[in-house]
């Protein structure tokens, strides 16, 4: 897909190294953004500097550590000079555990990235958009934010904060300039996914099966959806969450 309009602009990804968030900042540095990452897979975001080094740079850290996110943010903007365009994307998997299956420190590891570090990377973004009087917010929930079984209990609960804190972001802030929305992926073919498809990949075949679509989806086209989502043509959608699940939450 092709947008003119984002020539020029400011895209801050979390965990754009690899999967959704990799597929994101192709996808917007091939439409001629600069594009900025936070994330802790230091190789791939080797591999991808090598490709666009004029208009991409990253630093490696966690969103869960409030200074790295900070730190980040600031070296985004002393590179770039601005940051148009917010996508939280970072995340992480509970196994599917229950929740008398989910210790403490799996559920805080899960709150503490998918929750607090959406929150972290938002509060350092938002006053810099705040006093540009524009920005555009993206954070990624998932089906599991919909329905349930579509992670255990501790990244349900986490996907549900997602949506929550997006429509109250959107609310309290649209009418300063800075739009929120969220999209809720289903089967999508990523590394975060790979445990599906070992051995005979029996789970990526019953996933397939199971999706109306007949099929998972590929990273391109979680950030296709996105192009769309940051651009002018989506100025009127505010605070909602668009799943794209083959038809998975229709069942």
């Amino acid at each position: 897909m092709k947008f003119e309009e984002f020539r020029g602009q400011t895209v801050f990804i979390t965990g754009g190294a690899s999967g959704i968030g990799k597929a994101q900042a192709i996808a917007f540095l091939k439409n001629g953004a600069n594009v900025f990452v936070l994330d802790r897979d230091e190789e791939n975001l080797k591999e991808i500097f090598k490709q666009y080094e004029n208009h991409f740079a990253y630093t490696v850290g966690s969103v869960a550590n409030k200074n790295a996110v900070q730190q980040a943010v600031r070296q985004a903007i002393k590179k770039f000079k601005q940051i148009d365009i917010l996508l939280n994307t970072a995340g992480v998997l509970d196994g599917y555990a229950k929740t008398l299956e989910t210790e403490e420190l799996l559920w805080d590891k899960i709150m503490n990235t998918n929750v607090k570090g959406t929150y972290f990377v938002t509060n350092s973004v938002l006053p810099h958009m705040l006093q540009n009087e524009r920005g555009v917010i993206i954070n990624m929930a998932s089906i599991a934010g919909i329905v349930a079984g579509g992670g255990g209990a501790a990244y349900t609960a986490s996907k549900h904060a997602i949506i929550g804190y997006t429509k109250q972001l959107d609310y309290d802030y649209c009418r300063n300039g800075v739009r929120a929305n969220a999209i809720a992926p289903g089967a999508i073919k990523t590394p975060m996914n790979k445990a599906d498809f070992l051995g005979d990949s029996q789970m990526a075949k019953w996933v397939a099966e199971e999706t109306p679509a007949g099929r998972w989806a590929d990273p391109s086209e979680v950030a296709d959806l996105t192009l769309f989502l940051a651009s002018k043509a989506a100025d009127y959608i505010h605070g909602v969450v668009i799943p794209i699940d083959g038809g998975w939450t229709n069942k």
